[in-house]
Formats: structure tokens, sequence, C-alpha cells
């Protein structure tokens, strides 16, 4: 499912417009960025936490020369499903 797709589903769903659905859209994810950024977590009861982690520089190979290199540290977001997400996968 792409994002078109998921604000056809929002729509349908919350009975909204398209457009309202996307400004909807929108706002969950300029709110959860923003919320990422600060280095806060985000977590929706049934559905899972999203948050930042750290990788800390570590070496790595250049697959072509065989060189070694050095990969620099950064920040991940990472998801953690909740229990109610989980049981309707399986």
């Amino acid at each position: 499912m792409n994002k078109a797709e998921l604000i056809d589903a929002m729509a349908a769903e919350a009975n909204l417009t398209k457009v309202e659905a996307k400004k909807a859209l929108d706002a969950f994810i300029g709110a959860t960025s923003s919320a990422l950024k600060e280095g806060d977590k985000v977590t929706l009861v049934g559905f899972g936490t999203f948050s930042v982690s750290g990788r800390s520089e570590r070496k790595g190979r250049n697959p072509q020369t065989g060189a070694e290199i050095n990969i620099a540290a950064k920040k991940v977001v990472k998801f953690k499903p909740g229990a109610e997400l989980s049981a309707t996968v399986k």
C-alpha cells in the first residue's frame, strides 16, 4: 500500500474526503517526525511504538575493492509493533 492508497482507505474508513484524509495523514507524519527529531517516543496503544536509537561508528568493507571503510555513527528510527497489531497480522 502506498501513500495514495492509504489516503483512500482512511477516507473510506473515517467517512472523510480525500483532501481531509490527506491533511490528517500529513499532520500525523509531521507530528511524529517532530517528536522523533526531539528524541521523544511516539506510542500508539495497540498499534506500536516509534523511537529513535543510535548506531555507533563501525568498520565495514567496500564490496567492490575489499578496502576497509569507516561507517559513521547515526540515529535510526525503530518501530516496535503492539500486541494487538501482532495478533492481527498472525
